[in-house]
């Protein structure tokens, strides 16, 4: 077990530095609350494998949208999407998620998805686990339910169901962008607090959580990430989720 300063990692690495080579740069392109919430989920649905390679992917995408995401939302046409793909994520399987988003925002909006999610279960008993379950459950069920077609692969890659026990690494992700406030994070939903957020859990937090004894489940899954964002509960009830940048920028870094 490696010994260090978690606190003074999560200081040292939450910082605006962080923004550049991070797929948060997109949502921080914009002052508009709709461009931003619009920009960071579709930022999210592309974040995984090579960073370098998404993260390319997503400059692509974004001059498709001429760096108007809402617009680009509201007035979503599948031409415009020809040929793109990345992954498992080929051009049907964008033309679909975009399109449903063009329904929802013909009145409504991703935060009043989200908001949703987490209020349907306010009057159970409470738990932050029972609150991220709720979000995640209704933002899927939403879009499944809206498939035209035969929705591919790629769909349920970047869609994927919680009932699947995945640690939802991206979803995740989106909503400590999305509620939490700092340098890094955009803090522009406030309907839920930070201390019910859970960790975005990937292979490099993983790894720096275990090597720290903070996590002992062998499974990169959604006990993974209720185990470590519980014993992070417990060095900061408030903002367990800070330790994101600690151990993702520790393991990025080799420590460095």
């Amino acid at each position: 077990m490696i010994q260090l300063d978690i606190n003074e990692l999560a200081a040292r690495y939450e910082t605006p530095d962080f923004i550049k080579d991070d797929p948060i740069q997109f949502p921080h392109r914009f002052t508009d609350k709709r461009d931003i919430e619009i920009a960071g989920f579709i930022a999210s649905l592309l974040a995984y494998g090579s960073r370098k390679a998404f993260i390319t992917k997503l400059k692509q995408l974004f001059a498709i949208a001429q760096n108007e995401p809402h617009n680009f939302i509201c007035n979503f046409e599948p031409g415009c999407l020809k040929g793109f793909n990345y992954r498992f994520s080929k051009e049907d399987d964008f033309v679909q998620i975009f399109s449903i988003m063009k329904g929802l925002y013909n009145g409504s909006s991703l935060e009043e998805l989200f908001k949703h999610g987490h209020s349907r279960h306010c009057e159970e008993d409470f738990s932050p686990t029972r609150q991220s379950m709720g979000i995640f459950k209704t933002v899927v069920d939403y879009f499944y339910s809206r498939v035209q077609g035969q929705a591919g692969h790629g769909f349920y890659h970047m869609i994927p169901n919680p009932d699947n026990g995945g640690a939802m690494k991206r979803m995740c992700m989106y909503l400590r962008w999305m509620v939490r406030k700092g340098p890094v994070d955009l803090g522009i939903w406030d309907f839920m607090p930070a201390s019910e957020l859970l960790i975005p859990l990937d292979v490099h937090v993983a790894r720096i959580s275990r090597e720290m004894g903070l996590l002992k489940r062998n499974s990169n899954d959604f006990k993974a990430v209720l185990e470590l964002t519980e014993n992070l509960r417990k060095l900061d009830p408030n903002d367990p989720v800070k330790y994101d940048f600690a151990m993702f920028g520790y393991g990025v870094n080799k420590g460095v």
